[in-house]
């Protein structure tokens, strides 16, 4: 049997800073397939055509606060890990990312290149443990439909 290439994580990071974008490209885009939007309009739009494992967005933009975008997404894209990075420490903020974006970690800028490799990494088996768990369990109710068909067939006969 032949090893599969293990297929790179897929990230969207948003952020209102080009520098801030393109810094995390530099640093990251060897090891994870790396999205990139400016802002929260642009990160909806890339998220209608590309399927992303996590999203990584900064809490202070203009338009729209990382909070309010990640809380808008998740009715069309409720799967994906969502980060929230910031340079500022607002409690409000930290509140809201958890109550209203679902947020499953929160960093504050500048973030340090290990300590955010290792958060991306458990956000992915947080992604991944739920996708396997969504899988087990579709094979479970179709497993029991195909036992209470035989079930009926064998009360029948």
């Amino acid at each position: 049997m032949e090893n599969q290439p293990e297929e790179k994580i897929k990230i969207l990071y948003v952020d209102d800073e080009e520098n801030n974008l393109q810094a995390f490209k530099a640093t990251f885009r060897r090891d994870y397939k790396i999205f990139l939007a400016i802002s929260a309009k642009e990160g909806e739009d890339l998220l209608a055509k590309e399927e992303v494992d996590l999203i990584i967005t900064d809490q202070r933009m203009p338009e729209k606060t990382g909070v309010e975008f990640l809380e808008s997404i998740i009715p069309t894209y409720p799967k994906p890990i969502r980060i929230l990075l910031t340079g500022y420490t607002d409690i409000q903020a930290v509140i809201d990312a958890i109550n209203k974006g679902q947020v499953y970690h929160y960093l504050t800028k500048p973030w340090e290149e290990d300590y955010l490799r290792t958060v991306i990494k458990n956000a992915f088996e947080v992604y991944a443990l739920r996708r396997e768990n969504e899988r087990l369990t579709e094979a479970l109710l179709k497993a029991n439909e195909q036992l209470e068909f035989l079930l009926r067939q064998n009360l029948l006969s």
